[in-house]
């Protein structure tokens, strides 16, 4: 069955980890369907350089520079989004980062910059886009862009905290769903799994640093 995407016409999408990736391939087909997509990026310049490739298409990309791992910077770009285009009617989460160190001897500044982007950034920017979307009485959509590593933990060195990060993303999606099903709201969340990234990993026998 394909679902039609015409209700989303001209509404607004906002997009995190937008510069490459799985994120600015879906920034290229919201904007192509004719969304006004936010793309959210710490390099924002290739954000900016996709919008101009993008100019001539039914929709529009609007580049903004936010780091996701910090709370401010988030809320700061969703009260841009609310000042300058609207309510916001659909979150794709997809920044994520990954760092190559290890739970016996790690750094814990690693550790918690994983934790910063892949968890408290996903979180933050999912209540402000409810927020957005409950002012606005718009029943929007969050997607959270997960992991193969959300489901299973691979026996692989380097990993360290990178599979607890995605783990809690699958948990978060589910105590998101039972919060607005008991408050009888119709936004609806979506887990969209992913395992490029997995098995790019495997093949290249290292890991280093993933960033979107």
């Amino acid at each position: 069955m394909v679902l039609s995407m015409d209700r989303w016409v001209g509404k607004v999408a906002v997009v995190t980890g937008a510069s490459s990736g799985i994120g600015a391939a879906i920034v290229d087909q919201l904007v192509e369907i004719g969304l006004q997509v936010v793309g959210i990026a710490r390099r924002v310049e290739l954000v900016e350089k996709k919008a101009q490739e993008l100019a001539d298409k039914k929709g529009k990309l609007h580049p903004y520079k936010a780091d996701c791992s910090k709370v401010q910077e988030v809320v700061k770009a969703f009260s841009w989004i609310e000042g300058n285009l609207g309510a916001v009617n659909i979150l794709v989460n997809n920044a994520g980062v990954a760092k190559d160190t290890s739970l016996v001897d790690g750094d814990e500044e690693d550790w918690k910059s994983v934790l910063d982007l892949n968890v408290m950034g996903l979180c933050v920017a999912t209540r402000e886009a409810i927020k957005s979307m409950k002012n606005h009485g718009v029943n929007g959509h969050i997607i959270h862009i997960n992991s193969y590593c959300g489901h299973v933990v691979p026996n692989f060195p380097g990993f360290n905290i990178y599979p607890a990060s995605k783990h809690a993303v699958t948990a978060l999606t589910e105590t998101l769903r039972q919060e607005l099903n008991r408050l009888q709201s119709k936004i609806k969340v979506t887990v969209c799994v992913f395992y490029s990234f997995y098995y790019c990993i495997v093949a290249k026998r290292k890991l280093k640093v993933f960033t979107a």
